[in-house]
C-alpha cells in the first residue's frame, strides 16, 4: 500500500496533491473538516441570496470549487476511516 494517495477531485495522469496515509488521525480530520466547513458556509450564504439573476457560468464558478473541496474532504475522511479500522 502506497504511503501517499492522490486527491481524486482532479483526474490527471501525474497527481501533484497527495494525502499522506501516515498522517495522524487528528490532522486528517482537521484537513477534512476545514474543507467541508468552507463549502457549508458558502452554500449557507448562497441560500440566503436571490440567485434568479445568476447565469450558468456564475453557477459553475460557484459549484466547481464546492465539488473540489467536498471531494478533497471525502478523500481525507476515507483515509481517516481506513486508519481507524487498523
Amino acid at each position: 500500500m502506497n504511503q501517499y494517495i492522490p486527491l481524486t477531485a482532479i483526474d490527471c495522469l501525474i497527481p501533484s496533491l497527495l494525502i499522506d496515509r501516515q498522517s495522524p488521525p487528528d490532522v486528517l480530520h482537521a484537513n477534512a473538516a476545514v474543507r467541508i466547513l468552507a463549502v457549508t458556509q458558502l452554500l449557507e450564504s448562497l441560500n440566503r441570496l436571490d440567485l434568479s439573476a445568476a447565469d450558468a457560468i456564475d453557477l459553475k464558478h460557484i459549484t466547481q470549487p464546492c465539488a473540489i473541496l467536498l471531494r478533497d474532504g471525502c478523500d481525507l475522511l476515507d483515509v481517516l476511516g481506513q486508519r481507524l479500522q487498523l
